[in-house]
């Protein structure tokens, strides 16, 4: 059962994973039903003392949890890591994953219209907006700039005037276009977006916390489409970010089909007006093509890959510059850095 909740007036979940994807034999390992803490973060090629900054530095930022894990191992954390915490946007990459399979076997067919589906909404869709496809939501493309749920005053006032661009011309990061894809999963699976999250994706990768019934609501005042957050703790949402550092692979099942994982992390969209890099289907994408980088004082090499607030890049050494942290200090290898931030 989904529990309703009025649209906050924060943001309470800030998730941080930086993958480093290499060809190695490292790559193979998985946690088990648990995840083991290593005893020592020198034996992975990490400093204590550095780690132990990164840690200092994040206890003055309001952090609650954090885990680092390397080739598959965890090596460092602190906080609740168990603790269940509210989405917000890291949902929009959820169901760009769940989206997979289904679209490949042909359940979704991504070219279909809003009019195809018999979508609209209240006040009604013009018919210039029913001419958007599942693809151009995906892509934050719709041109469909009617209000929407757990939409900020900010995200609000960026939206042109309904009509200003037809489907596909112009770029917006629009909860309309995310919310409006949960309907029509739902519609078109005949699943429980919350309860497909656990069959095809928690379940075979072994989460510990997640459950259906962690789905969260927002009352539809703006939009008869729901915003669909749920919470989910660290230590899930680590392995979710290990299983797209393995291109959708998990101790050798394919979860996600390899080719839509190529495919949603495709560079598709210029992010500027968002002072952002790039955008994929429900993944920010990093490439060095304007002049706004992701994450500030953040060096990372072309062909980073951003899910929501999940980071993922090509074979490289990753240095990630913080204030007081100026270098992890990752070797070679991949990386996992799963971090909430409460209000």
């Amino acid at each position: 059962m989904r529990r309703s909740m009025p649209l906050p007036r924060f943001v309470c979940v800030s998730v941080l994973c930086v993958l480093l994807c290499l060809a190695c034999a490292a790559q193979d390992s998985f946690p088990g039903k648990t995840w083991k803490l290593e005893k020592r973060p020198e034996d992975f090629g990490y400093s204590s003392d550095k780690l132990a900054e990164a840690r200092a530095y994040a206890d003055t930022i309001d952090t609650a949890a954090v885990m680092i894990i390397v080739n598959g191992k965890l090596i460092y954390q602190w906080g609740d890591v168990s603790k269940k915490y509210i989405t917000h946007s890291t949902r929009k990459s959820f169901l760009s994953a769940l989206y997979g399979k289904y679209v490949l076997d042909g359940t979704i067919d991504l070219e279909r219209t809003m009019r195809d589906l018999g979508i609209d909404d209240e006040p009604p869709l013009t018919e210039q907006e029913k001419n958007a496809t599942i693809r151009d939501c995906l892509k934050a493309r719709s041109g469909v700039y009617h209000t929407a749920e757990a939409e900020t005053d900010g995200m609000h006032n960026l939206k042109p005037e309904r009509g200003t661009f037809r489907a596909g011309e112009f770029w917006l990061y629009n909860n309309w276009d995310f919310n409006v894809l949960g309907t029509i999963f739902q519609e078109l699976t005949g699943k429980n977006i919350f309860q497909a999250l656990k069959e095809d994706i928690a379940d075979p990768i072994g989460m510990q916390d997640y459950m259906p019934d962690d789905g969260r609501s927002f009352k539809t005042t703006r939009s008869i489409h729901e915003a669909y957050m749920f919470v989910i703790s660290a230590r899930d949402m680590a392995r979710f970010g290990l299983l797209f550092l393995r291109n959708g692979r998990w101790n050798g099942k394919q979860v996600i089909p390899e080719e839509w994982i190529r495919e949603s992390t495709t560079y598709f969209s210029d992010a500027t007006i968002y002072r952002s890099d790039g955008y994929g289907y429900m993944w920010w994408v990093v490439k060095h093509h304007n002049k706004y980088p992701h994450f500030p004082n953040v060096e990372l090499e072309e062909g980073v890959r951003i899910l929501s607030n999940i980071v993922g890049c090509e074979p490289a050494d990753v240095h990630v510059g913080m204030p007081v942290v100026v270098d992890f200090g990752a070797p070679q290898g991949d990386l996992a850095v799963p971090r909430f931030r409460p209000a």
